[in-house]
């Protein structure tokens, strides 16, 4: 089943993203990789690491517009596992008895094809479709 399957990114919410990706970029030696401003959704994103995906691991810093501060406990936002089809990973899931907590689906503002899942212990973890 692991076939196709990688891990893409652990997504952080952020207070000052411009602090935040400072913080990456200078002082743990990640590059910018990519950033997408989504006014309608009022967030931005930036991520952030030592390579591109799939073949590393990276950190999406998410803005949310209006937000400067978060507890510790809400910063941590999800991991993200990209696959090639979303759908069917979401189907045995639930057959296993795992809680899809969004199904599976384009994403708001876009086209991208993703679902969230729980762990046993409520850790988010975010499908992506990956060809």
């Amino acid at each position: 089943m692991a076939e196709g399957f990688h891990f893409l990114h652990t997504m952080l919410r952020v207070s000052d993203l411009e602090k935040s990706v400072k913080f990456y970029t200078e002082h743990m030696a990640m590059k910018e990789l990519r950033r997408r401003d989504v006014p309608d959704g009022k967030y931005t994103l930036v991520f952030v690491g030592y390579g591109h995906e799939p073949e590393h691991a990276v950190v999406e810093l998410t803005y949310n517009y209006g937000v400067d501060k978060y507890e510790i406990g809400t910063a941590f936002g999800h991991l993200a596992i990209g696959m090639p089809d979303v759908y069917g990973v979401c189907a045995k899931l639930k057959e296993a008895g795992a809680k899809v907590t969004r199904e599976p689906g384009p994403v708001q503002f876009g086209t991208t094809v993703i679902a969230f899942v729980e762990d046993p212990d409520g850790y988010k973890i975010e499908l992506i479709q990956r060809a």
